[in-house]
């Protein structure tokens, strides 16, 4: 499997993935990150604070835009090189997060591709805004006849 080489990518190009956030995400993710805060695993301790029960961790749910990137655009082959991120809204246990990636800026020269990344909730609610750089894969070398 192969992604898009710099050849490839114009801007406004763009993909999304969806997930339901489960418990067991929430879980999972607290057990591989070590962040155990309240906040995500604690039903009585959250119901006590701003946002009145259990929240996801954030970055779990920027991992989805990770999933956007490595696996569609650019994909496969690709090298993630950084990430600006704004957490604009809780995300839920039970809520479905879409991700989506756009690209605003194609540096050919650079082999390098800007992309506008946004997570929204299955109600439309903008929970994550940002900015990433990538290096897409190199174009391959025609192979001689």
């Amino acid at each position: 499997m192969n992604g898009k080489s710099i050849d490839d990518i114009a801007v406004g190009d763009h993909a999304e993935v969806a997930k339901t956030i489960s418990e067991s995400d929430v879980y999972t993710f607290a057990g591989v990150t070590g962040d155990f805060n309240p906040a995500h695993v604690n039903e009585h301790y959250a119901s006590g604070t701003f946002f009145k029960r259990r929240i996801a961790h954030g970055m779990l749910s920027a991992g989805l835009i990770s999933n956007v990137l490595g696996t569609h655009l650019p994909g496969p082959g690709a090298v993630y090189l950084s990430q600006e991120l704004k957490f604009t809204a809780p995300v839920y246990i039970g809520d479905t997060i879409t991700a989506r990636a756009e690209v605003v800026e194609v540096m050919a020269e650079k082999n390098r591709v800007i992309l506008e990344t946004v997570c929204t909730n299955q109600d439309g609610t903008v929970v994550i805004t940002g900015t990433a750089l990538m290096s897409p894969m190199k174009k391959r070398a025609a192979k001689a006849s």
